[in-house]
């Protein structure tokens, strides 16, 4: 007998995460943010991520290709869709939801 392919889409908690973070380097903003996505990743996706920090004085051409035009900008890459979320990250609903963490409404 064959087995049947499952049709349902993988476990959330074994998706990994794919994070850009760009930042301006002696910005509080910038600096409240990586705290705050140190926090969520490490509470929420426990080793499920990547987090790259990008400071645009110094990858200016990365921030340009990407399209930045605020910091800090948080680029979720993967799991698809791609989001983008701008700010500080201290609204925690907002950054789970951008994640696809949250369900809207939740």
């Amino acid at each position: 007998m064959k087995k049947l392919a499952s049709k349902t889409r993988p476990r959330l908690q074994a998706r990994r995460y794919v994070l850009r973070l760009y930042v301006r380097r002696f910005n509080v903003k910038s600096e409240l943010a990586l705290v705050n996505m140190k926090r969520v990743c490490e509470e929420y996706l426990q080793g499920r991520y990547s987090l790259e920090v990008i400071d645009i004085n110094h990858h200016a051409n990365l921030a340009r290709d990407e399209q930045i035009v605020a910091v800090p900008t948080l680029i979720k890459r993967l799991p698809a869709p791609l989001q983008r979320l701008v700010g500080d990250m201290s609204d925690l609903n907002r950054v789970l939801l951008g994640l696809d963490l949250k369900a809207r409404g939740q």
